[in-house]
């Protein structure tokens, strides 16, 4: 064991880095250009447009905005923001409706792809289309 590691000390100090003590860094002769200024682009990732819901009775629900969504069921609980992405919630005795926007192309504006409903009492999934229903104004 004590000599497996007497061994590898020599390859440890080949990776140390720093100057070496009484070396001192190269300069650069007076005449020498000063380097150049490389920019690079920030990277966008590339855009996927979302799948769009198409159940019936949803028709009035997908690809609304968010103010759209407000003017049907009010204000929402939930608002949840993440990238270009978002999540809101309205809430009634019947239900929870959960409504995903995203946007449609490159910089637009959100607009409701996914709606998911479940019952306020235990969670468990119920007909979106109702729950729509039962919360509209």
């Amino acid at each position: 064991m004590r000599k497996s590691v007497l061994f590898l000390l020599p390859l440890l100090g080949a990776c140390a880095t720093g100057p070496v003590p009484g070396s001192t860094a190269p300069s650069r002769p007076a005449s020498a250009p000063p380097p150049q200024q490389v920019r690079v682009a920030p990277s966008t990732p590339d855009f996927r447009a979302p799948r769009v819901m198409n159940v019936p009775g949803l028709e009035g629900v997908i690809g609304r905005n968010q103010t759209a969504l407000a003017n049907i069921f009010g204000p929402p609980r939930i608002d949840v923001t993440e990238g270009d992405a978002k999540k809101l919630q309205f809430v009634g005795e019947a239900c929870v409706l959960d409504i995903y926007l995203y946007p449609l192309s490159p910089g637009a504006e959100p607009s409701a792809t996914y709606v998911d409903a479940r019952r306020a009492s235990d969670g468990l999934d119920v007909d979106r289309a109702a729950c729509v229903r039962a919360l509209r104004r």
